[in-house]
């Protein structure tokens, strides 16, 4: 008879059985619950049903097991018969026992026994955090739900259903379901067990062509300028110098509170992000490209300095009174949400001040390159496709720049002139309104030039001018005395700066050629005419 019990020492279950006579304590890494030991149960069913029919294997239960070889010892020798010199009359009536040879491929675990091999083998290259996290997830999901089926048996119809029934879970903070997020989070150590173990044992693997679940966009709430000076005037003076670095540099949360005195460099002004702290554990920063240096804004520079003066004798540069590091969910709870609530803003997270700088850095025309080396990025790729919606918002200048481009650029072109005849055989084709083109109809596009022109007011056809007779000649008082001939010299000025009103009067032209004015000379206009 089966027993399934708990190791007292772990808290882990195994499973307590007799096979061929050898009696097996064959040990999990289930912990004990309600689910795990109906797993165990199944199990059980599953070995007695194999060694009613022959096919029981225990490498292929246990393949970790010290037992495998005595186990296989004792069910060979009850399946072969003491076998005396055969005559005619035996070997019409006896039963000829046939051991099948081992198959020569290798023995599969478990996935529970595999999926704790994987782990143990690839947690050295792993954080602190991350370890915590997949530990949970194998525990919590897929041991629970894989764990005593052998990892080649698991096909893609299992895994689908699987991750079927992830999103029909609830979620965290009174939501629904499951987000895209997190059953992604839980599938990718499924698919590097299932597809290691079909690498190591040589058998087709099951998750392929299984593509992850479309993720939204980051839900990105950056606070505008005047917000952010809004929550620095009102928020608490202890913590001013806090959110003051926290929006002007764009640091992670555990990044700033990790933040150390040895990583201040006021002579170069720069911040060094070296450490980072995760789950009150000190660990290395999320990526190689998240260790960087970070400039100072004088804003930046300044907040420091008031802060040296409090915590510069610690370690840390924003500590609690102990000297030990800020903890960011307590600082949440009584600091930041009731300050967004006095200040009659929507409640987001604190993460949201490393997006608003983001935005603001972007909206003020920062280099992108530089903006992302800030932030600890790889490229400007995740810069772009997460914050530049936000710069319409900000500069309400967008198109601007093309439009300056093409008010200096098209200033001096004339409006094209319309041929009347033209433009009714065009419209006669293409079915364009002919009263929608020209230069009285022009699109809202029109340079500044055209503009010009289109509020010039239209001059009045000139008057005919008549001059006066000129008066009886006088001969000059001295031989260097010109005659005077200008009967009305501002008529005249007004003729010769002007020959165009002349022209107009004949020709019909409402606008006058530009011309390049007169100097007036010393001569008459008598010798100028």
């Amino acid at each position: 008879m089966s027993n399934i019990r708990v190791r007292k020492e772990t808290g882990r279950l195994f499973l307590d059985f007799r096979v061929f006579g050898v009696r097996c304590r064959e040990q999990t890494e289930l912990p004990d619950t309600k689910a795990n030991r109906k797993l165990l149960a199944k199990l059980d069913d599953s070995i007695k049903v194999a060694v009613a029919n022959g096919s029981y294997k225990h490498e292929h239960f246990f393949p970790m097991s010290k037992r495998i070889a005595e186990v296989e010892e004792a069910r060979l020798a009850m399946s072969t018969p003491t076998h005396k010199t055969p005559t005619s009359s035996t070997l019409a009536t006896s039963e000829i026992y046939v051991d099948v040879a081992p198959s020569s491929l290798k023995p599969t675990p478990l996935f529970s026994e595999f999926a704790n091999q994987w782990y143990s083998e690839m947690e050295v290259g792993w954080k602190r955090s991350h370890r915590t996290t997949t530990r949970g997830v194998l525990d919590n999901s897929l041991i629970p739900q894989f764990g005593p089926r052998p990892v080649n048996e698991i096909k893609k119809g299992d895994i689908l259903a699987f991750r079927s029934s992830l999103a029909k879970l609830p979620g965290i903070k009174n939501k629904d379901s499951l987000s895209a997020s997190r059953i992604n989070h839980i599938m990718t150590p499924l698919r590097m067990i299932l597809t290691e173990a079909a690498d190591r044992y040589e058998f087709a693997p099951a998750f392929i062509n299984i593509k992850p679940l479309r993720v939204g966009k980051t839900d990105v709430q950056p606070f505008t300028m005047q917000e952010v000076q809004d929550i620095l005037r009102t928020v608490r003076v202890d913590f001013r110098n806090y959110y003051i670095v926290r929006f002007f540099t764009g640091t992670r949360t555990g990044e700033i509170d990790g933040l150390k005195w040895q990583y201040v460099d006021f002579e170069r002004r720069t911040i060094s992000i070296k450490e980072t702290i995760v789950n009150d554990y000190e660990e290395t920063p999320k990526t190689g490209e998240s260790e960087r240096d970070i400039q100072m804004p004088q804003m930046v520079f300044d907040a420091l300095l008031a802060q040296y003066k409090v915590t510069g004798q610690g370690v840390y540069v924003f500590a609690t009174s102990a000297g030990t590091p800020i903890s960011h969910r307590n600082i949440s709870k009584r600091v930041w949400y009731p300050l967004l609530r006095l200040l009659g803003l929507k409640k987001r997270v604190p993460y949201q001040t490393r997006h608003t700088f983001a935005t603001l850095m972007l909206a003020s025309g920062e280099a992108p390159e530089w903006i992302a080396r800030q932030m600890g990025h790889t490229t400007t790729e995740m810069l772009f496709r997460v914050y530049s919606r936000f710069i319409p918002n900000l500069t309400r200048q967008d198109g601007s720049a093309f439009e300056r481009l093409m008010a200096a650029q098209m200033q001096d072109q004339p409006h094209p002139i319309v041929d009347p005849k033209s433009l009714n055989e065009v419209s006669a084709y293409s079915g364009i309104n002919p009263n929608s083109i020209g230069v009285n109809h022009l699109p809202k596009t029109q340079s500044l030039a055209t503009k010009e022109i289109e509020q010039t007011p239209q001059l009045s056809e000139p008057e005919a001018i008549n001059p006066p007779e000129p008066p009886p000649f006088a001969p000059p008082d001295s031989l260097n005395q010109l005659p005077n001939t200008r009967a009305n010299p501002s008529a005249d000025t007004a003729l010769i700066a002007n020959p165009w009103l002349e022209i107009a009067k004949h020709s019909g032209l409402s606008i006058p050629p530009k011309a390049d004015p007169i100097t007036p000379s010393d001569h008459s206009a008598g010798d100028l005419l």
